[in-house]
């Protein structure tokens, strides 16, 4: 664009640049002016989601498969789990756990876990000297499969707290990727930022809906702008949609996270909430007096109304009881434990499920529905279907920060510094808030902290070389 100067001369009018947090002019900015919390909640949505979003894809695509774990754990080691004929009465348990004991005789029984089903084998989990470490958080043991009705040894597999290899291998990709202890840091560091970023786009929307900014949107449906309507549009309701689902994902795998997951067991401490184990340790050994055998134990299960899936545990030495417990998934929940005499059969102590503090029962019904095991093939859809729309948000998050990319721009603006927009009373709420956060969630207060330091050098640079 060109005018003439006083001599007569032209003069070039270069046009003004563009500054961060102005967007393209293909863009118009519609939005009123916010509140200084409402700009530190675009700021902290924007800076935190982009941030996130990458880890919170992977967190989603490993969720996915670990939501079917059990048809996944099924379809691979279908040869140890299934019994190849089910033609035949069952034999005892003893004579199963004899079977595995043959082929195993440099093992010692651990725990005995009988079929819940007709088409189920028998596992008898053993601890066997030499085992490789597959597993960095919990010890190995062999689990050998035995066809109840025929005895015969049908595999045997390399466990983790009673979890098949297919199974341990996608609970680690979901938890760790399959890194160790370090890896952990990245579902904790996404899960715990996820109900921030949720919380603060909920306060965007609210604020939008109340400023009228979409019914202003819908009158500019001509303009260029109206692909980043349409995307904002979409990315906010599929939000306010999910938004609850998403947050209650992530909560109920706190409890299974490294630093969130301390916090939990410290609150569940403090209001008296743990759950429940049983205490008795041993009983007098009676003089000349025989143990009784884990047939009378599963005898007197039955009789105690214990149902599902039963893990028996043996007695390590003279004295110590048999212990059995429902450790079966889905609902109702069957969480009932007894301890049981080993000289007489008797039943000396219970903890039923009833028992069980609010806060426990609570625990135990998230980290059930957070795994997808809870109500079957209903809960796994439920889980499959947060999981996708997550990423589809994801999409449309990156899709609308690359629209406001700025004309002749190589990136898409930041959302400007808001500190100084915040009044005394706004920040102090922000530092307490933050800090209690933080507290909670290490590893978001950590991240936070690293933030704030290194968004203020950067912010420093950029003021010096505009002064200059």
């Amino acid at each position: 664009m060109e005018k003439r100067t006083t001599d007569g001369s032209p003069e070039t009018l270069e046009e003004p640049p563009i500054t961060p947090g102005t967007v393209s002019p293909d863009v118009p900015n519609t939005e009123k002016p916010r509140s200084g919390l409402g700009l530190l909640a675009r700021r902290v949505h924007f800076l935190a989601g982009f941030a996130v979003a990458p880890f919170l894809a992977i967190m989603c695509l490993t969720g996915l498969a670990n939501a079917f774990t059990p048809q996944i754990v099924d379809a691979v080691h279908e040869q140890e789990l299934f019994v190849d004929t089910d033609t035949g009465v069952p034999r005892p348990l003893s004579d199963q756990v004899a079977a595995a004991e043959e082929a195993h005789p440099e093992g010692t029984v651990k725990a005995v876990l009988p079929p819940p089903d007709e088409d189920r084998t028998t596992k008898v989990v053993m601890a066997v000297p030499g085992l490789p470490d597959v597993d960095e958080f919990a010890d190995e043991d062999l689990t050998v499969y035995v066809n109840p009705t025929t005895n015969r040894v049908q595999g045997e597999l390399i466990t983790v707290k009673d979890r098949p290899p297919a199974q341990a291998w996608l609970r680690h990709s979901h938890g760790n990727l399959h890194l160790g202890p370090p890896g952990r840091l990245y579902s904790e560091f996404a899960t715990t930022w996820l109900p921030v970023i949720v919380a603060c786009g909920l306060a965007l929307w609210v604020a939008r809906r109340r400023s009228g900014g979409s019914r202003g949107l819908r009158t500019r449906a001509h303009r260029p702008s109206s692909q980043y309507a349409r995307l904002r549009g979409l990315h906010g309701s599929l939000g306010l949609l999910l938004g609850l689902g998403i947050v209650a994902l992530a909560v109920t795998g706190f409890s299974q996270s490294n630093y969130v997951g301390d916090r939990v067991d410290q609150l569940l401490e403090t209001f008296d909430s743990t759950a429940p184990e049983l205490e008795t340790e041993k009983v007098p050994v009676p003089p000349g007096e025989e143990q009784i055998g884990i047939d009378r134990v599963r005898e007197t299960a039955d009789a105690e109304g214990m149902r599902g899936e039963l893990t028996i545990t043996a007695p390590a030495e003279p004295g110590a009881v048999w212990h059995v417990a429902e450790t079966s998934t889905g609902w109702p929940i069957q969480r009932d434990s007894i301890a049981v005499d080993p000289y007489n059969g008797q039943v000396i102590e219970r903890v039923a499920f009833d028992d069980f503090p609010l806060l426990a029962k609570l625990n135990i019904f998230g980290v059930q529905a957070h795994d997808g095991t809870l109500f079957g093939i209903g809960n796994q859809i439920v889980v499959s279907l947060l999981a996708l729309g997550t990423l589809v948000l994801i999409v449309l998050a990156y899709r609308m920060w690359w629209n406001r990319r700025p004309r002749h721009a190589l990136w898409p603006p930041n959302p400007p510094p808001v500190w100084r927009s915040l009044s005394k009373a706004e920040l102090l709420a922000v530092v307490v808030t933050s800090a209690i956060l933080a507290w909670a969630m290490p590893v978001l207060g950590v991240t936070l902290i690293g933030f704030v330091v290194l968004d203020t050098v950067i912010n420093a640079v950029k003021r010096r070389r505009t002064r200059t």
